[in-house]
């Protein structure tokens, strides 16, 4: 064997079909385009949705609702998430860099503290918001929630 006798395989290479090279090809006259109508000229484009004239569906489908573009998201933590964590690893003070470092939250994320569980020690707990259960029991512990202005 050497590099003159070199082949690929076997139905490995794929010659891609010439169309409109002549009568003799098989493949030539209309070009496999049919005959005549816009489909069959070149620079034909159809609009994106075009449904052959029937009302397309992003027409017949009503309109509703709308995006605030004033909202604020937040990340809501629960306080049984916060106990685990405070817990597992010794932790009695919450701010937004612990949470970040612990997975909780991500980049620029508004963290909110929301009310499901118990605690079992006093925390302090930095962050944005509170939900009025989530306070009551933290500071019934004897823990500290400040918000972040």
């Amino acid at each position: 064997m050497n590099l003159s006798n070199l082949k690929p395989a076997e139905g490995s290479i794929k010659h891609s079909k010439r169309i409109g090279r002549g009568a003799g090809s098989g493949k030539g006259g209309t070009s496999t385009r049919g005959h005549k109508g816009a489909k069959s000229r070149s620079g034909y484009h159809q609009k994106v949705g075009f449904e052959g004239g029937q009302m397309p569906l992003y027409r017949r489908v009503p309109k509703f609702g709308f995006k605030n573009i004033n909202r604020v998201e937040y990340v809501g933590i629960n306080i049984d998430t916060l106990n685990a964590l405070a817990e597992a690893k010794n932790i009695t003070e919450f701010n937004i860099e612990v949470l970040k470092q612990n997975g909780l939250i991500s980049g620029k994320d508004r963290v909110k503290i929301l009310g499901r569980g118990e605690l079992a020690k006093a925390l302090k707990v930095t962050a944005h918001a509170f939900s009025a259960t989530a306070k009551k029991a933290i500071e019934d512990k004897g823990g500290e929630a400040s918000v972040i202005e």
